[in-house]
């Protein structure tokens, strides 16, 4: 095979850069969004459904940053249904070097003597049904009673629907928000190779029971802890703790080998979460997004979040803007994460915190003018 020409100055094939830009963009889901064919691209894969437009930032982040080589690339997961113990699986969507996937968040499954629980939905419909199918496989055909959301986000609930008649449950906030997107939910699934058919009218469930905290359940010999730990990657997280199996499902609190999606984060309580995961007794950590790993991955989503805020408060002190500081920032070895555009929106949210006028609402207006800052100085440095 022929040498694949290089880029000039960042030193990536063709092929690197086509997976590298549909890694980002897809990344993305309802967040920085661009025109032309991207655009239309991520319109159709949307799966957010808790944000009301795919346009919501009306801006793209036009220049990534390169590859860092002295660091190694993403590794690539499949997806599949990993028996974790007794009665007890994770349900891991693939994602990682060589793989395109919008929706790559993660699910739990456990099963009982005559039903099962599902711990979130998934985002879109073949994903939710796929995972359906495996879990009854799994379970012996048994129903599916009863469904936790993790949190409001669309990668999580927007499968609910194939779900019912399920009893939904989460939290407080987790139902606000999703009820509150109802109005704004498409009647339809456009038609996506592996994510929807096109034939799918498209319905949003909201959960029907809320819990505040310890929401506990004993299926199929095992004990499973349904804690809240918000508010971090937004307001209404929960994960699900098996302490005889040292066992924690994180949903978004853990994000790996993906730099985290902070649009509706308290990123410091964040960071105080998980230090108080790496306190409990847990040795097998399902991660909302990436494969299933252990608390040294969780640590390296600390250690993202530390050596972040480290670098963007020396610039909001030095009364950089946000997008100059995002510009200016190189953040080494998560350059080579999924998802390095998302440095814009974090740093949004942290100078929203440093600032002390951070809420649970995305700042779309300061994210949009972070991107359009950032795409005009880059610009300007490779002309």
């Amino acid at each position: 095979m022929a040498e694949e020409k290089k880029f000039e100055g960042d030193g990536l094939t063709r092929r690197e850069v086509m997976a590298r830009t549909a890694w980002a963009g897809l990344g993305v889901t309802a967040g920085l969004l661009g025109s032309g064919g991207l655009e239309k691209l991520l319109g159709q894969m949307q799966p957010r459904v808790d944000e009301s437009s795919p346009r919501i930032f009306g801006a793209s982040v036009e220049q990534l940053p390169p590859i860092d080589n002295r660091y190694p690339v993403m590794p690539s997961w499949n997806t599949e249904l990993k028996q974790l113990a007794p009665n007890v699986y994770a349900y891991q969507q693939e994602g990682g070097t060589g793989h395109i996937n919008a929706g790559i968040s993660n699910a739990g499954l456990f099963v009982g003597e005559d039903s099962m629980l599902v711990f979130d939905a998934l985002g879109y419909p073949v994903q939710s049904k796929d995972f359906i199918s495996a879990a009854k496989k799994a379970g012996g055909g048994k129903p599916i009673t009863n469904l936790i959301n993790s949190h409001h986000h669309g990668d999580h609930v927007a499968g609910n629907q194939f779900f019912l008649p399920a009893q939904i449950a989460s939290h407080p906030y987790c139902r606000q928000e999703v009820l509150k997107a109802i109005p704004n939910t498409p009647a339809s699934w456009p038609k996506v190779e592996g994510q929807a058919d096109g034939t799918e009218v498209r319905k949003l469930a909201p959960p029907v029971v809320t819990f505040e905290d310890n929401l506990v359940y004993n299926i199929g010999g095992n004990t499973v802890e349904f804690r809240f730990v918000g508010p971090a990657h937004t307001w209404g997280d929960m994960v699900a703790y098996l302490p005889q199996h040292k066992i924690l499902f994180a949903a978004d609190l853990a994000f790996f080998h993906l730099v985290p999606y902070c649009h509706n984060a308290y990123i410091s309580k964040w960071m105080e979460s998980i230090d108080k995961v790496m306190k409990m007794d847990v040795d097998v950590i399902v991660p909302g997004h990436g494969p299933v790993g252990g608390k040294k991955d969780l640590a390296e989503s600390a250690e993202y979040f530390l050596f972040l805020k480290t670098q963007v408060k020396k610039r909001y002190d030095a009364k950089m803007s946000p997008g100059a500081a995002a510009a200016d920032i190189k953040m080494g070895k998560y350059d080579n994460w999924m998802g390095p555009e998302r440095l814009l929106m974090n740093t949004v949210r942290l100078y929203d915190e440093f600032k002390g006028t951070l809420t649970p609402d995305i700042d779309v207006e300061g994210t949009k003018q972070a991107i359009v800052e950032y795409n005009s100085i880059k610009a300007g440095k490779k002309s």
